[in-house]
C-alpha cells in the first residue's frame, strides 16, 4: 500500500490543522514519544558500566562500541524513514518500528556476552530511528506550519523527560537489585505502552494533504518533488540554513554520545556510586527535556537562529565546567548535566523547526529525516571520537575536545543560519 494511493482529499469540515483542534491526537502521540524515550533511557546509566563489571572490557572504544552500533542504525533508519514515507503511511511505520524493538531489553537483561549488547542496540537505533522521526512527523502534520516550534518543543520534551526520568529509575533499581536484569526489564512496559497506543492512534496523510493543498507547488523538481539524491544534497549542504542545522545537529548529538559513555566511567574514576551517576545522566535529559517546551514556544516567537547559537554556546561552556569542578565530582556532574540539558532545549525544538521551515511540504519528510541522519550520525561519531581519544589521551583530553567542537559549531550556525517567515 502506498501512500500515494491511500492518501485521502482534505475536506475542510473533517480536517483542520492547528495544536487545539488536533490534540487528543496530538495527546497520545506526546504519550507514545514518551515510550520512545524510556525505551533508550535504559541505556543511559547502566550499560557503560555493565561494559566493564559485567563482561570486563577495558579499552574505552569497546566499551563505547553500543553507542557507535546504536547511533549509526539509528541514522540510517532516520534517512530510509524519510524515504519509506513516499511509499507507506507513517502511522505503518510507527508500529513497525515498535515491533522490531520487541527483543531489546530481554537481550540486555541476559545478554551472554558483550556482542549481543552491541546488536541489541542496532535493533535499538532502528525501533528509535522509525518510532522518533514518525511521531515528530505526524505532529508537525497535525498542527500546519504557525506551530512547529511549540509542536517539535512537545514532542521532544516528552521524549527526553522520559528518558531521564528512565536513567533515574534504572539507577536506583541497579544500586539495589544490581546491574541486571531488573533495571532492563522495565523496557517491557514501555514496549507494550508504546505498540498498543500506537494502534490506537490515526494516520496524519489527511493533515499534510490540506497542507500541500494550502501550500505553493514546489519550483524545482521535474514532477514538483525534488528527488532523494536532490533533498539529501540540498538538506546536507547546498542550502546554507539547512547546512547549517545539520552540521549543528550532528555536533549536538555527538555531544550526547560523548557524554553518554564518558561520563559514567570519568565521575566512577573520581568515586561516585551508581546513585549518584544517575542522577547526573537523568538530570541531563530531564533538563533537555523540559526546556523544550518554553524553547519552543520561544523559537515561534523571536526564530530559530538565535535559540541554536545560544545552545551550542552553552552546551560547551558546560563541558568545560565538568572539568574545572572534578574535585567535587558531585557538583561538576550536576552543573554540567545542567548546562547540557538547558543548552540541548534551546537547540532540539529549534532545529527541527527550522528545517520544517526551509522544507516544502511535499518533500519536508525526506528532508527532516537527512537532517536527522545527521543529527543523530553524531551518536557514533562521539563515541568513535571518545574511544579513540580516551585510550589515547584520557576521559578529561575527551571532554576538552568535545568543548571546542561544540563552541566552533555555534559560530558555524550563527553564520549559515537563517530564520524564514512561515507562511
Amino acid at each position: 500500500m502506498t501512500q500515494a494511493t491511500t492518501t485521502p482529499q482534505p475536506s475542510p469540515t473533517a480536517v483542520r490543522l492547528g495544536l487545539r483542534e488536533n490534540r487528543a491526537q496530538f495527546a497520545l502521540l506526546v504519550v507514545v514519544t514518551a515510550a520512545v524515550g524510556a525505551l533508550v533511557g535504559l541505556e543511559r546509566t547502566t550499560v557503560p558500566l555493565i561494559g566493564t563489571e559485567v563482561f570486563g572490557l577495558a579499552g574505552n572504544l569497546a566499551v563505547f562500541s553500543f553507542i557507535v552500533a546504536f547511533g549509526f542504525a539509528k541514522a540510517l533508519t532516520n534517512l530510509a524513514a524519510g524515504v519509506l514515507t513516499a511509499r507507506f503511511l507513517r502511522r505503518q511505520l510507527l508500529l513497525a518500528g515498535w515491533v522490531i524493538g520487541v527483543p531489546v531489553p530481554f537481550v540486555l537483561a541476559w545478554a551472554p556476552s558483550w556482542w549481543w549488547i552491541v546488536a541489541a542496540n542496532v535493533l535499538l537505533g532502528v525501533n528509535q530511528g522509525l518510532t522518533w522521526s514518525m511521531t515528530v512527523n505526524m505532529k508537525i502534520d497535525l498542527v500546519g506550519p504557525a506551530r512547529r516550534g511549540l509542536a517539535t518543543g512537545l514532542n521532544e520534551a516528552a521524549g527526553y523527560v522520559s528518558v531521564g526520568a528512565t536513567a533515574l529509575l534504572t539507577g536506583y533499581l541497579a544500586t539495589h537489585y544490581g546491574l541486571r536484569p531488573a533495571p532492563e526489564l522495565i523496557g517491557v512496559v514501555f514496549l507494550a505502552a508504546g505498540l498498543g497506543l500506537s494502534l490506537a492512534a490515526r494516520d496524519t496523510a489527511a493533515h499534510l494533504a490540506l497542507e500541500l493543498a494550502r501550500h505553493p507547488a514546489p519550483e524545482d523538481g521535474p514532477a514538483g518533488r525534488p528527488s532523494f539524491r536532490e533533498t539529501f544534497g540540498r538538506t546536507s549542504w547546498r542550502d546554507r540554513s539547512l547546512r547549517g542545522a545539520s552540521q549543528a545537529g550532528l555536533v549536538n548529538n555527538l555531544n550526547d554520545g560523548l557524554t553518554w559513555g564518558v561520563f559514567p566511567l570519568l565521575f566512577a574514576d573520581h568515586g561516585l556510586g551508581i546513585a549518584a551517576i544517575g542522577l547526573i545522566k537523568g538530570l541531563y535529559p530531564l533538563l533537555w527535556g523540559i526546556g523544550q517546551i518554553p524553547a519552543g514556544h520561544l523559537a515561534d516567537r523571536i526564530g530559530h537562529k538565535p535559540l541554536v547559537v545560544t545552545g551550542m554556546l552553552l552546551q560547551a561552556a558546560a563541558l568545560l565546567s565538568a572539568l574545572a569542578l572534578l574535585d567535587r565530582p558531585l557538583l561538576a556532574g550536576l552543573v554540567s548535566a545542567a548546562g547540557l540539558g538547558l543548552g540541548t532545549a534551546l537547540v532540539y525544538p529549534a532545529l527541527i523547526a527550522s528545517v520544517s521551515d526551509h522544507a516544502h511540504p511535499a518533500w519536508r519528510a525526506h528532508a527532516l529525516g537527512t537532517y536527522r541522519f545527521w543529527r543523530d550520525i553524531g551518536y557514533a561519531a562521539g563515541a568513535l571520537l571518545a574511544g579513540l581519544l580516551a585510550d589515547a589521551l584520557g576521559l578529561n583530553a575527551t571532554v576538552l575536545a568535545a568543548a571546542a567542537l561544540t563552541a566552533l559549531s555555534g559560530l558555524l550556525a550563527a553564520r549559515w543560519m537563517t530564520d524564514r517567515p512561515r507562511t
